[in-house]
């Protein structure tokens, strides 16, 4: 298992909890595709067609997206997802 220092993922985002949530997010999208080329794979089985080409993953992806955020191989944008007109102050 590699160990990521928050340190390391600070460096490309400028935070290391900015870090931590572009790698979540990252993993999440990468578990999208993954679940989508299985869907495809199956599909390609069941009725006889190409199969797609895929590597299987060797690396958990929580541990891949981490590494990408790190080498700053991933590119984000910040976007204020707030509804208009809600609180701005969390309450108990």
């Amino acid at each position: 298992m590699r160990v990521f220092t928050p340190e390391q993922l600070a460096r490309p985002t400028g935070s290391k909890y900015l870090g931590v949530l572009v790698a979540a997010k990252l993993a999440r999208d990468l578990n999208e595709q993954r679940v989508a080329l299985q869907a495809r794979y199956q599909a390609a089985q069941l009725f006889g067609d190409e199969l797609p080409d895929a590597e299987p993953l060797r690396e958990k992806l929580t541990t891949l997206a981490l590494e990408r955020v790190a080498r700053g191989e991933v590119q984000f944008r910040l976007t204020d997802k707030r509804r208009p007109g809600a609180a701005s102050t969390l309450e108990p």
